[in-house]
Order: C-alpha cells, then sequence, then structure tokens
C-alpha cells in the first residue's frame, strides 16, 4: 500500500538528521597493539547473489561466526551471552563467489554493559568491508544488561585506544511517520530457520530485507553504509511486514508489527 506524506510528515522529515562526514566514516582503525583474532574463509555458493557477489546477510553470519570464535579463544566471561544492538557495514567493494577473506576482529570500544567489536574484511589484500557491531551482555534468563566483569573490561580495552561508546539508538531517531513519504509496506513472513538458539529472530535475517530491496533496485552496489539497528525482539508466530521510505540521501526499512511497534530499523546510504 502507499499513502501521500501529510505536511507535519514532510517537516519531520525535513529535520531529519542528514548522514555527517563523520557517520560515513569508519569508526576506529585497526590497531597495532591490543587483542584482535583473525580467521580465512572462502566465499560459498550460499552466500552470493546470483551474480556471485557476496551478500550482505552473509556478511552478517560471517561476524557472528568470527565474534564466537573470538570470544572463545579468548576466555571471555559467558561467551554466548551477548545481544546485538546495531551493526553497520561499510562496504568499498563486494568479494566474490570463491574469493578467499580474511577477517580481523577486535574491541573498538567500550560502555559499562556493552561493547562495540569492529570487523574488518580483507579480500585480496586490500580492505572491503568494515563493519562495527555494538553487543550488549545480558542475562539470558531475563534478557536484561549485565555489567562488564573487570576480567573482560582488561582483556577488551587493550585494543580501543580509551574509546568509549553509548548504548542509545541513533538511525531510529526522529524518523517520520510510518505512512508518509510515499511509504510502501510489504507483508514479511517470518520462517522457522530464520529462529536462533536464542528463540529470536536471528540478526542475520534482518539483512535478507535489504538485499531483497537491493536485488529490486538495479543499480550502485558500492561504495555504501548500511545499518541494522534493533528496538525489540522478534518472536515465532509474529507477523512482520516491511515499511520502505526513500529519501533524498538514503532508503530507510522498518520491520513493523501489526500494532505498528518497529522492531528493527534499516538505513542505506549509498556514497
Amino acid at each position: 500500500m502507499t499513502a501521500q506524506p501529510t505536511g507535519g510528515a514532510y517537516e519531520a522529515t525535513q529535520n531529519m538528521p542528514k548522514p555527517s562526514r563523520q557517520t560515513l566514516q569508519v569508526p576506529s582503525a585497526l590497531p597495532d597493539l591490543g587483542r584482535r583474532f583473525s580467521a580465512v574463509r572462502k566465499v560459498r555458493l550460499g552466500d552470493v547473489t546470483p551474480k556471485g557477489r557476496l551478500r550482505l546477510d552473509a556478511v552478517a553470519r560471517y561476524l557472528q561466526d568470527i565474534a564466537t570464535d573470538d570470544s572463545l579463544d579468548g576466555g571471555y566471561d559467558e561467551p554466548h551471552s551477548w545481544v546485538v544492538r546495531r551493526t553497520q557495514m561499510w562496504v568499498t567493494s563486494f568479494p566474490k563467489y570463491l574469493d578467499q577473506v580474511e577477517l580481523t576482529t577486535w574491541c573498538g570500544a567500550l560502555g559499562s554493559h556493552w561493547a562495540e567489536r569492529r570487523t574488518q574484511i580483507k579480500c585480496g589484500g586490500v580492505v572491503a568491508i568494515d563493519c562495527a557491531a555494538l553487543w550488549v551482555r545480558v542475562d539470558f534468563k531475563t534478557m536484561k544488561p549485565v555489567a562488564l566483569t573487570t576480567e573482560l573490561i582488561k582483556l577488551l580495552e587493550t585494543a580501543t585506544n580509551g574509546r568509549k561508546i553509548s548504548s542509545r539508538l541513533e538511525i531510529g531517531k526522529n524518523l517520520p511517520d510510518l505512512t508518509s513519504n510515499n511509504a510502501t509496506s510489504q507483508d514479511w513472513p517470518i520462517r522457522f530457520s530464520d529462529m536462533d538458539a536464542v528463540g529470536h529472530l536471528n540478526n542475520a535475517a534482518y539483512w535478507e530485507v535489504l538485499e531483497e530491496y537491493l536485488g529490486a533496485n538495479s543499480g550502485q552496489r558500492a561504495p555504501l553504509l548500511a545499518t541494522v539497528e534493533h528496538h525489540g525482539a522478534i518472536d515465532p508466530g509474529n507477523k512482520v511486514r516491511i515499511v520502505t521510505q526513500k529519501f533524498a540521501d538514503r532508503v530507510v526499512l522498518r520491520h513493523v508489527l501489526p500494532d505498528d511497534t518497529v522492531a528493527a530499523v534499516t538505513e542505506l546510504i549509498l556514497a
């Protein structure tokens, strides 16, 4: 369905934060000192589009895998007790089918109950994708945030160069009404295979929505900055629709529940 913008919605759009030079920049460089973890993998058939380009949802799975491997290798306290709040990908170029990629991950910043995990993906010795994911440590019984332990902070801060980070939402603020800006709405069935071990929609599945948009809109693919920000969980049986709105400088796609609660916001900026 589509709807025409109202005056109030137009005003809200005009007041939306514009991408700043800082927003479009990678938040922190690969550190010379401190803990880093690297792994090598090959881009496989299930990771690519029909034209052989590495998909963004596959990149999100790569990030999950190296995060787990690093946590286990580093002896993190309760290495699985983390949930992602926001993931950003700065894509300079896309690896292709059967390319070998090198992933290096480190802690880019710390907060009281959360940490930013930075991951750099190289292809052919050149940085293709930079990623930053804000992970919150939680108690899986209550799903409430848990403070980082002193031991974990000592391990992680070695690569942060003292950088701190907030857990506040960024791209989900000051967005216009769900029916404005010629918004389109599409039902998005939630599949059993999209769920993870925690019983919620796996964070990599959120990126499939952006891949559907890219597949339906041919043109420039890179460079780009893509962000997925999680506002709430999507559970088995939830009915979800995707609301898409285009602005002069970006595209915003929102996972919306039947009561108009926004579970996630995805933003695409083509550089």
